[in-house]
């Protein structure tokens, strides 16, 4: 590994920490961390959704196979 890679992965890596303490401790950070909880509630919603649509299908298709 030469030189230039290892002060490209280390400017890269303090970045990284500089962005995600001013993420955590920034201005408007209360603001985004309402916003992430509520796309994961949105996301939990939709997975819940889906799975119930999908059960309630199969049984449906299965039982009225069962009649005919």
């Amino acid at each position: 590994m030469d030189i230039a890679t290892k002060a490209k992965e280390e400017i890269e890596s303090r970045l990284k920490k500089i962005e995600s303490f001013i993420e955590e401790k920034g201005l408007g950070s209360s603001y985004l961390t309402k916003a992430r909880r509520t796309q994961r509630n949105v996301n939990l919603a939709i997975a819940v959704g889906s799975l119930i649509t999908v059960a309630g299908i199969s049984i449906w298709l299965f039982s009225s196979s069962r009649k005919d």
